[in-house]
């Protein structure tokens, strides 16, 4: 069964000195304010279309991750994922680090980095992130 997830952006004014906000109309979870300092400079208690790439590159890499490890029989105990998104204004996205730590009891370092891998590759929104050159992974069984 295929699903839509919907947000919304309200912006008002030019780029630099514009500012919206985008809200999480599926879920209904919140409405948060954006701006171009709070992307390209520092965030002041606002988000950014990055933050929110990260955020979803995180949560979609830990569900890949487990996944693909049940499949194969093995239970996770736990999976922390971090994403870090850069942004280079005049360049876009350049690059995203995901961070991962995960306890997996029984499972072998050399599975697990294959394990790790595989939802690198294969979670629907690396997928979508393909264009982003550089996606690196540092994983580590704890």
């Amino acid at each position: 069964m295929a699903t839509t997830r919907t947000a919304k952006t309200h912006w008002e004014g030019n780029l630099l000195e514009g500012k919206g906000n985008v809200a999480l109309e599926s879920s209904g979870i919140g409405t948060y304010e954006v701006s171009w300092p709070a992307r390209a400079e520092q965030p002041g208690g606002k988000t950014s279309p990055e933050e929110l790439i990260a955020a979803a590159h995180s949560a979609c890499y830990s569900m890949a991750f487990s996944h693909g490890l049940a499949g194969k029989g093995h239970t996770v105990e736990k999976v922390d994922t971090q994403a870090d998104v850069t942004f280079q204004p005049g360049e876009g996205i350049t690059g995203i680090k995901l961070t991962v730590r995960a306890t997996v009891p029984g499972l072998s370092e050399e599975d697990f980095q294959a394990a790790a891998e595989d939802a690198k590759a294969n979670c629907p929104v690396s997928q979508a992130l393909a264009g982003v050159k550089n996606i690196t992974l540092d994983a580590r069984l704890v």
